[in-house]
Parts: C-alpha cells; sequence; structure tokens
C-alpha cells in the first residue's frame, strides 16, 4: 500500500470541530513519574488537525524524554498520525489519546527524522504503515538501539519495553490528496541527512520537525549548517508565498508565521560564526565552552546544556579547519 493513497470510502466523522486558528500557547501537561503517565492532550490548532506538546525541555526523567510535539489530522479519508515519541509507552497512550479525539481509523504514521522521539513509539503502530524518508530508516536502523539505550539511561522506567522499530516504508515527496486535505512531502536537509516536511495546504499548517526550533536551543548531532540555512531559506520562501501559515516544530510552540524559522537561523549563524572565530584566533574547548551566550538565547529551552553538547561535538571541527584540515 502506497503512503498516503490508502482512501476510505465511506466519509467518516469526527468526535469534535477544532477551532480555525491555534489557541494561545499553553504548557505541556506534567507527566506523571509515578504511574508512568505522560498525561497526553490534544491540542485543535486547525480544522480536524491536533498538536499532543511535548515539554520544551530537554531530556529527563520528570518529563520522561517527551519534549517533542507529535500530532494527527483526521482527514475525512483516515487520519494521519506525524511522529510517535520517545518510547513505547508514549505510542501506546497516543494511540489511544487518537481513539478518544476522533472515529476515524489511522491510515498512515510518518516519522519526520531519524531522531529517537520521532519513531521510538512505533512499535505501538506495528499494524500500520510507518513511514519516512530513506536516509531517515537507514539512520533508524543503524542507530536505533543505540538511541534506546541511552533514553534508557536518562529516563529508566519510562522506557520499559521499548524496542527500536524502523519505519518500514519510504517517503514519496509531492502532493497528494487525502480526504478533504491537500497534504504536500518535502524532502529537505540539514538537521540531519533527510528531514521531511509536511504541509497541509488544506489548513496551511506546517509540520516542520527538527529543522525549526522555538525558544529552544536546537539539537546537532547530525547537523550540516549550510543545508540547513538553505532549508530554512526555502521555508522562508514558502512562507512568502503563502502555502503555509502555522509552524508545528517537533520542539517548541506552535507559532504563526517565521518566528520558529528566523530563530533557528540566527541560532546557527552566530553558533558557525562563534565557533569558526574563536578557533581561529586559538581558543581550546574550555574557554569557549565558559563563555556566555547573547541575551537573546539566554533563557531558551535547554540552555546551556544543549549548546555544550554542540560545542564538544563541533568545536574540535572548526579547530581542525583552522589549522588547515578539513
Amino acid at each position: 500500500m502506497k503512503p498516503l493513497l490508502c482512501v476510505l470510502t465511506a466519509t467518516l466523522i469526527t468526535m469534535a470541530s477544532p477551532p480555525l486558528h491555534p489557541q494561545p500557547t499553553q504548557a505541556a501537561p506534567r507527566a506523571d513519574a509515578q504511574r508512568l503517565d505522560y498525561r497526553l492532550q490534544a491540542r485543535p490548532v486547525a480544522p480536524r488537525t491536533w498538536v499532543i506538546e511535548g515539554a520544551v525541555a530537554d531530556f529527563g526523567r520528570e518529563n520522561g524524554c517527551n519534549i517533542i510535539n507529535t500530532a494527527f489530522i483526521a482527514t475525512g479519508a483516515g487520519v494521519v498520525v506525524i511522529n510517535t515519541g520517545p518510547s513505547r509507552r508514549y505510542g501506546e497512550q497516543q494511540r489511544h489519546l487518537i481513539e478518544r479525539t476522533t472515529r476515524e481509523p489511522v491510515v498512515q504514521v510518518f516519522n519526520l527524522n531519524l531522531h529517537p522521539d520521532y519513531f521510538l513509539g512505533n512499535q505501538a503502530w506495528a499494524d500500520r504503515i510507518t513511514t519516512a524518508l530513506p536516509g531517515s530508516i537507514d539512520g533508524m536502523k543503524a542507530s536505533g538501539d543505540t538511541y534506546a539505550e541511552n533514553l534508557y539511561r536518562l529516563c529508566g522506567d519510562w522506557m520499559q519495553g521499548t524496542e527500536a522499530t524502523p519505519a518500514r516504508a519510504a517517503a514519496q515527496a509531492g502532493v497528494h490528496t487525502l480526504g478533504q486535505h491537500r497534504l504536500e512531502l518535502v524532502r529537505l536537509e540539514g538537521h540531519t541527512r533527510d528531514d521531511l516536511v509536511l504541509i497541509d495546504h488544506s489548513t496551511g499548517v506546517l509540520f516542520a520537525g527538527g529543522l525549526v526550533f522555538a525558544d529552544r536551543v536546537p539539537t546537532t548531532p547530525n547537523a550540516d549548517f549550510d543545508h540547513w540555512i538553505a532549508s530554512l531559506d526555502r521555508l522562508e520562501s514558502l512562507l512568502g508565498v503563502g502555502h503555509f501559515r502555522w509552524v508545528v516544530p517537533s520542539h517548541g510552540p506552535v507559532h504563526e508565521g517565521g518566528r520558529g524559522i528566523a530563530q533557528t537561523r540566527d541560532w546557527i549563524r552566530w553558533l558557525t560564526g562563534h565557533m569558526r572565530g574563536h578557533a581561529e584566533v586559538g581558543l581550546d574547548l574550555t574557554e569557549v565552552l565558559n563563555m556566555p551566550v547573547p541575551a537573546r538565547f539566554a533563557n531558551w529551552a535547554a540552555q546551556p546544556a544543549e549548546l555544550h553538547r554542540t560545542l564538544a561535538q563541533w568545536y574540535p571541527v572548526y579547530e581542525r579547519r583552522a589549522l588547515g584540515g578539513r
């Protein structure tokens, strides 16, 4: 069965009619660690479209490693799910929430990239089509077990029973009509080798994956900074011609317009210039780690931990370049 081509013969009815525009950003409900309950809530952001907000934070036991926004769209011909969360338990609770919210069956599940919180909930969707770009599938197969082990160390019991289950079907870029929704899959890159973006032209909502962060320090383990900037420029051009209005980043609040695109671009440009400039004058990693960030970034979530991880990985690369190496 091809992605997005499974069309039901009957028109199915959603249980709730969400408002036409996203409501003001709310804090994600606090996880109940004692009961291992993520307390997931479906927040309507457009007609027949819901986001399940994760904590705008770093991975931790207090949030069950749930720092990702997942989402689902009831198209009238079945539900499309976007990202499945950091654990089997999350995927199961996500599935129950979707079943309580809409009577439509799930026909398609998308993982927008290879990072663990995008796909470690796939076990709960074993009887559905799980789909990602080919490079993401390769990355899930190569690193999935390591991702799961790392999250076990960070979040303990939340990860019980979780086994890395890569997506099974390769996403096909292009525009697909499903029910009452015209959905476009766009392949970009920069945050990872293969970054899948989904635009719902029927509602003007962009599901940006890891290319866009809002009010949070971007993660960079698989980054290509030049390609990332180019992808952000592409998204900005699509915003400019009206392909979407609302942005659902995988990390950070849902927002209108180009705020998250601008924040992410600003961070990447500052970060790469920061590393390049200090490497060229011979500062070592310890000195750079102890430097403050500009005030505009100081209150972002996951600061300074995410910056320190980025510097530990990437600053040696810039040092080698400054010395004439690759």
